[in-house]
């Protein structure tokens, strides 16, 4: 899952980017109203969580650009703003909840758990494709030879195939949906962390495969 951070203190989001990546998703940065509606412009997020006060561009006219646009990417506030007015000035600009400085590690995760999952209440925490199931919420492959928890991106990676099963994702989307567009990661890193699931595939006896086909990119298949 790909998050959106818009913080201007640098070190706040340094640490949010860390804690966030080590929890499983990925995470583009920006600093300033502006560069946040340049970035969710691509809408390739599956949430936003957004500062209230930035240079450029609040959050909050942000926030009303995005949803006068028709985005219905969920939004969590992030603000040293705690008044009864200033918390439902967010709410009624549009954002699905709020969250006032300072606060602890897990009171975030949990509520970016919960706006993400009102987006998407509809998908199942188990994806099961062959004789091989996906725990979104352990993070653990499985076949009925085993199980194997997997690292951050692996992870992603096997959501999207799963996600996607028969259809074919090209190596640029990986790279975009994953390791995001200001990353410095060369393209070959894909192709090295398809063939770590290949190996885990193989070794729960899966009865499925990773294709590749040629110039365009890498579907999950049933193995014939």
């Amino acid at each position: 899952m790909r998050l959106l951070l818009a913080e201007d203190e640098r070190e706040l989001s340094n640490a949010l980017a860390a804690i966030l990546k080590h929890n499983h998703y990925s995470v583009d940065t920006v600093a300033n109203g502006e560069d946040a509606l340049a970035y969710l412009d691509a809408k390739n997020y599956d949430a936003l969580i957004l500062d209230w006060m930035m240079p450029k561009m609040d959050g909050i006219t942000v926030l009303r650009k995005l949803r006068e646009m028709g985005n219905s990417i969920p939004v969590l506030f992030l603000t040293a703003k705690s008044e009864v007015d200033d918390r439902v000035m967010g709410l009624d600009a549009g954002a699905d909840d709020y969250l006032t400085k300072p606060f602890a590690a897990k009171e975030l995760l949990a509520r970016i758990r919960a706006i993400t999952r009102r987006q998407t209440e509809m998908l199942d925490t188990v994806l099961t494709f062959g004789n091989i199931t996906l725990n979104r919420a352990a993070f653990e492959l499985a076949s009925p030879f085993g199980q194997i928890r997997l690292p951050n991106k692996e992870y992603q990676m096997m959501e999207m195939l799963m996600m996607n099963s028969g259809q074919l994702i090209s190596t640029e989307r990986f790279m975009e949906k994953i390791w995001g567009y200001d990353s410095e990661a060369e393209i070959n890193v894909v192709w090295v962390y398809l063939s770590y699931l290949r190996k885990k595939l193989v070794s729960l006896q899966a009865n499925v495969q990773i294709k590749a086909t040629r110039n365009q990119g890498y579907s999950l298949e049933i193995i014939p």
